[in-house]
């Protein structure tokens, strides 16, 4: 599995590029951000790393430039307690995000997590996994692509196993607990906004798409719910 790290300090990078090797992972480092959005646009990488603060170009405008033309799993670096960092960082696309300094224990931990989710698609008995019809939305785990009365919805990783789980609990309330564990592979923790900027996200993007009323509401002090029409 080869994974791309962008971060400008290169004395770090080359540490987490050792420890996620000796995890069994192929790593590339680039160290500035136009070098890192070139390199997760070569479609090379299975998940991208990247580090928020960096001179010239940041990890935001990469990330931004990067969910441009790919859908790449993007796991942000943030400075700890710089919560507009990472709900800007999530708003704009990125999968999940770990706090700096942290722990290549946790930055695996959450790696392997988003490939999970990319990469480990439930499949049944036939090798094929069945999609999830919900009114005029369907969603298909077997290739991780939703459509709304035919037409594709341009969801990232994240979203989708979110949506897919919603769907498959379509007229029931998911609680934000269960959402954290299941669509983002990890504990919910306090103060975590993650999930609801994700389900944003996904709000807006059903509501462009049907032209109408939210397709998910939320169950205030419970959760989230995706209406069946």
């Amino acid at each position: 599995m080869k994974l791309l790290l962008v971060d400008d300090d290169v004395e770090l990078a080359e540490l987490l590029q050792d420890y996620l090797e000796e995890e069994g992972f192929a790593v590339a480092l680039a160290h500035d951000g136009a070098a890192g959005v070139a390199a997760a646009l070569s479609g090379q990488y299975a998940l991208v790393v990247l580090d928020v603060m960096m001179p010239r170009m940041d990890g935001i405008e990469a990330l931004g430039r990067i969910r441009m033309h790919s859908r790449v799993p993007v796991l942000m670096l943030t400075a700890k307690g710089d919560d507009l960092d990472r709900v800007t960082g999530l708003e704009l696309g990125a999968d999940d995000y770990v706090p700096k300094p942290c722990t290549p224990r946790e930055l695996v931990a959450r790696i392997r997590a988003i490939l999970r989710r990319t990469q480990g698609a439930k499949r049944s008995a036939e090798g094929v996994a069945e999609a999830v019809a919900v009114g005029a939305l369907v969603v298909y785990p077997a290739t991780r692509r939703a459509t709304w009365d035919g037409r594709p919805l341009d969801l990232t990783s994240t979203e989708f196993s979110l949506l897919e789980l919603l769907a498959r609990n379509a007229g029931r309330v998911v609680n934000k607990s269960e959402l954290s564990e299941q669509g983002l592979g990890r504990p919910l923790a306090r103060f975590d906004r993650g999930v609801d900027v994700h389900v944003s996200s996904l709000r807006q993007k059903l509501s462009l798409a049907r032209a109408g009323a939210a397709l998910i509401v939320t169950v205030r002090g419970k959760g989230y719910q995706l209406v069946k029409e």
